[in-house]
């Protein structure tokens, strides 16, 4: 659809700019936010997005910056804020490992202790490696990069062929720590490999299709690890077995460890597994088929046919992919770590601790950054590309939720939609409104006034 066919339908609710008197850094946060206003419009009006939600806040909470754009096509009468649920998915990670890390604090699980110690399924699990021996995530690695990241990556890709199944499979020399499951070192994945022998395993057992996090383990149980682990890294279910860690190691459920752990001593609201009878979700909206629409059942396949049962009933809570949340309580959470562990007049973690989340641990030769405790922190690059700065901590989730945390100017950010199959002229989001704030962050403050 073009985008001046589209635009009629588009509801744009105005930018609130609140200038903050206690945080001298943010006094004059932005001085010209219709500019950044202009790239999300842009983002809606031409089809990519059903709707795209922002909300950034200072250290001490304040509300510098809020927007929001709707197709009002699509979602008629409908209003997002600061109070709207999402499904947050991998945005959920950073929480499972800060809960874990809390649990380190107090002598209940140590970072080097052996998962088996706690899940002792996971015994006997093997190594899936090719016909020669050869490790998949290096095989992986280096098809990614020949082909990039770009279209095509998966419909070209050579091993997604059943003429390459079965791999074979050799015992693990390597016990898996909790560390390990942090840094995604521990060789869980989801059914999005380069390997169509594995991504049927993943798809056949149908993770979220299960009404037990015990069922969920069995089931695990039956599947090959990817490498050995700590011998790479590799993005995948391995923050998901986390949360299965943490749970047997405390006695309590993740929902319980949320709830007493982060919400009820830091006040923060916004944050769930499950929801309550209150609670309406937006549905989810693809651009396939290069127009949005609602998504099939069974799109969002990364852990099988069935998506995350968010009924009150489940009893699957899954610390990687599985929890809800809202603009402003997600950003509590994020003020949280900006504060080095505090907020609202309560240490949750160590301020050492919050530094080992945001140094470096993987993707050490990676020209745009490095990982820490699954929080990618920027290099130069962005800032040299235009798309913000050195030093920001950011992540972001599968229906297209992106957060990041500014340490600098000490303030947080986070845009939300719920998407999947992103069509070409949404690409380079993130980058793009990123880059429309930092472009005034960063120019002198003649360059920037109205």
């Amino acid at each position: 659809m073009k985008p001046k066919l589209l635009l009629p339908f588009i509801s744009l609710i105005g930018a609130i700019f609140i200038s903050c008197n206690n945080s001298p850094k943010n006094d004059a946060f932005l001085r010209q936010p219709k500019k950044v206003n202009t790239v999300i419009d842009q983002y809606v009006s031409n089809g990519s997005f059903p709707f795209l939600y922002m909300r950034m806040e200072n250290k001490a909470g304040d509300v510098i910056y809020e927007y929001q754009a709707v197709n009002d096509s699509l979602l008629p009468n409908t209003k997002i804020d600061g109070d709207t649920w999402f499904r947050i998915w991998s945005m959920s990670k950073i929480i499972t490992i800060s809960l874990m890390l809390d649990l380190v604090e107090d002598g209940i699980i140590d970072l080097n202790d052996r998962i088996t110690d706690f899940i002792p399924e996971f015994k006997n699990l093997k190594v899936a490696v090719d016909a020669n021996g050869k490790s998949l995530v290096s095989i992986a690695n280096d098809y990614y990069k020949e082909a990039g990241f770009g279209s095509g990556l998966y419909e070209n890709n050579p091993f997604l062929s059943e003429q390459n199944c079965p791999l074979q499979l050799i015992d693990n020399t390597n016990p898996i720590t909790v560390e390990h499951l942090i840094n995604h070192q521990a060789g869980f994945y989801y059914a999005t490999t380069p390997f169509i022998c594995l991504n049927q395993l993943v798809d056949s057992l149908d993770l979220n299709s299960l009404n037990t996090n015990e069922e969920v383990i069995k089931n695990m149980a039956q599947l090959p690890l990817i490498m050995v682990p700590g011998s790479n890294d590799f993005y995948g279910t391995n923050t998901t077995v986390l949360g299965f860690v943490a749970e047997r190691a405390s006695g309590k459920t993740l929902a319980e460890l949320l709830e007493e752990r982060i919400k009820k001593p830091m006040n923060i609201k916004g944050l769930r597994y499950k929801k309550s009878a209150n609670i309406n979700l937006l549905p989810t909206f693809s651009g396939k088929d290069g127009k949005l629409r609602k998504v099939n059942q069974g799109e969002l396949d990364i852990m099988g046919a069935h998506t995350i049962d968010y009924r009150p009933e489940s009893k699957t809570y899954f610390g990687g992919e599985g929890m809800i949340g809202t603009a402003n309580g997600y950003a509590d959470f994020l003020r949280m770590l900006l504060n080095h562990g505090t907020l609202n007049g309560h240490r949750f973690l160590e301020e050492a601790t919050v530094q080992q989340m945001y140094a470096p641990h993987t993707q050490l030769d990676n020209e745009w950054g490095y990982n820490g405790y699954n929080l990618w922190v920027s290099s130069a690059k962005d800032l040299e590309m235009g798309y913000g700065d050195e030093g920001l901590w950011r992540g972001g989730g599968y229906e297209q939720t992106h957060f990041w945390v500014d340490p600098k100017r000490d303030f947080v950010a986070v845009i939300m939609s719920q998407m999947f199959a992103v069509p070409e002229a949404g690409y380079n989001r993130d980058n793009r409104i990123r880059g429309a704030v930092y472009k005034q962050l960063l120019a002198p403050s003649s360059q920037t006034k109205n």
